[in-house]
């Protein structure tokens, strides 16, 4: 569909979409950085609050208003297209462990590296304000499960509750495989629907140059660096852990696990973690992640449907090793010895509240309040890693759509489901990021509906 476009868009020299977006991100923290040290109120009035605020929050509502109908019929597309109903339960079943695994290792991982280097000792804690952190309380996982079943489907896709909208969308999916032939308008429909979605993502995305722009100039303009000075050594080890994940433990797994490059994998999921630094939420990322998947790395629809949307919600190996640094850096402030039982049990909460908070906004927070009441820290400690919270925020999400995105490619190699000429072309899948409408179809179309009228 993209291919023959992307390599005439190659073969006339224009730039391509990723770097456009690179150089958006790139001069976007100069600008940020800048508006932040010369601090003139009209530069904050007018452009970082008003200007980059305005174009900034537009762009992550388009991709937001993306997500569910592209979730909905390229997972119905998906559904009818597999065939063969196992073999969703299979997918599902795979995906679920590896997500688990994944967060389980992040976190362990985080807290080795946290021990070893030994943040927060020494931490002087006088002018800290910590009266107002309080405990937020997230719903039992067997909740989450239960509630995994609507009782409002309508709701849940007004509202994005994308377990539940998974939930429905399956079901509604295998009803339609059960009705056979009858289902034959409707299957043609979703297909057609999915293919529209793709290019309203194309619309959209021909705009995320601008739109990261105005996001990491804004964030890097507030965020001075009076704000890191104190908790330098929490920032360190967190961006530490979050890169050796990254580049170490899930290229090691992905190279193990399915014997793809970890180089191409990482070259091409380079646009979805883009987006996710820049808007710090994996949902409203999903567009992206989804695509690099399916059309940069030839992963197929009926594995990519379910999981990249699946992981979205579920998957938090970056959330999870904000958990273990901070646990380590506030046992170290308050000088408390947590001993082997005490990190154990962090990293168990952390595995069971990637699927009990699943949904829940602020997960982040919602996880760190549960490991430290659990495990006797005070929870009022947070406040000393609130101000910083945005920028990890920011790395961690791109760490958890490249988990995502890791574990739908193992998946769905595992199952044959990857075209592996499409994951050996460099060029497989990359746009310029413009969009036009070819003036013979849009005649054409024209004179259908005055036909039809």
């Amino acid at each position: 569909m993209a291919d023959t476009s992307d390599k005439a868009a190659k073969s006339s020299g224009k730039m391509s979409l990723t770097t456009k977006i690179m150089i958006g991100m790139v001069t976007g923290l100069i600008f940020g950085v800048f508006a932040n040290q010369v601090n003139l109120g009209f530069i904050n009035d007018y452009l970082i609050n008003g200007l980059f605020h305005m174009i900034g929050t537009a762009f992550v509502n388009g991709l937001k208003m993306l997500v569910v109908p592209l979730v909905v019929f390229s997972l119905l597309t998906g559904v009818f297209g597999i065939s063969d109903v196992k073999l969703l339960g299979r997918v599902g079943g795979k995906a679920f462990g590896l997500y688990l695994m994944t967060t389980a290792i992040a976190i362990a991982v985080a807290i080795t590296l946290a021990l070893v280097v030994g943040p927060g000792v020494g931490f002087n804690m006088e002018g800290v304000d910590v009266s107002n952190v309080k405990a937020a309380e997230a719903p039992s996982v067997w909740m989450v499960f239960a509630n995994i079943v609507p009782t409002n489907p309508v709701a849940a896709l007004a509202n994005g509750e994308m377990l539940q909208i998974i939930f429905y969308v399956i079901v509604v999916g295998i009803a339609g495989l059960m009705l056979g032939e009858a289902s034959a308008p409707f299957v043609a429909a979703c297909e057609y629907m999915n293919d529209l979605m793709m290019k309203v993502v194309e619309i959209v995305m021909a705009f995320a140059p601008i739109g990261v722009f105005c996001l990491i100039a804004r964030v890097f303009a507030q965020q001075g660096i009076e704000l890191f000075l104190p908790v330098a050594s929490y920032v360190a080890v967190l961006t530490g852990a979050l890169l050796l994940h990254l580049f170490v433990t899930l290229m090691l797994l992905l190279k193990v696990m399915s014997g793809l490059s970890p180089v191409t994998f990482i070259r091409k999921i380079r646009p979805a973690q883009i987006f996710a630094f820049s808007t710090a939420s994996s949902n409203a990322t999903i567009p992206v992640t989804y695509r690099c998947v399916t059309e940069r790395m030839g992963v197929d629809n009926s594995v990519a449907s379910f999981s990249v949307p699946f992981g979205a919600t579920i998957n938090m190996d970056g959330t999870a090793i904000m958990q273990g640094v901070a646990t380590v850096f506030l046992a170290n402030v308050y000088g408390i010895d947590l001993g082997l039982s005490g990190y154990i049990t962090v990293i168990a909460m952390a595995v069971l509240a990637s699927i009990g908070t699943a949904g829940v906004p602020g997960v982040g927070l919602v996880m760190l309040t549960m490991v430290l009441t659990q495990v006797g820290l005070p929870v009022e400690g947070i406040a000393l890693i609130l101000g910083v919270d945005r920028l990890m925020d920011m790395i961690r999400t791109a760490v958890n759509i490249t988990g995502d995105a890791v574990v739908t490619t193992i998946v769905a190699k595992s199952e044959g489901k990857v075209d592996l000429d499409v994951y050996d072309d460099p060029t497989a899948g990359e746009v310029d990021g413009s969009f036009e409408i070819d003036p013979e179809a849009e005649k054409h179309l024209a004179a259908i509906a005055r036909h039809t009228d």
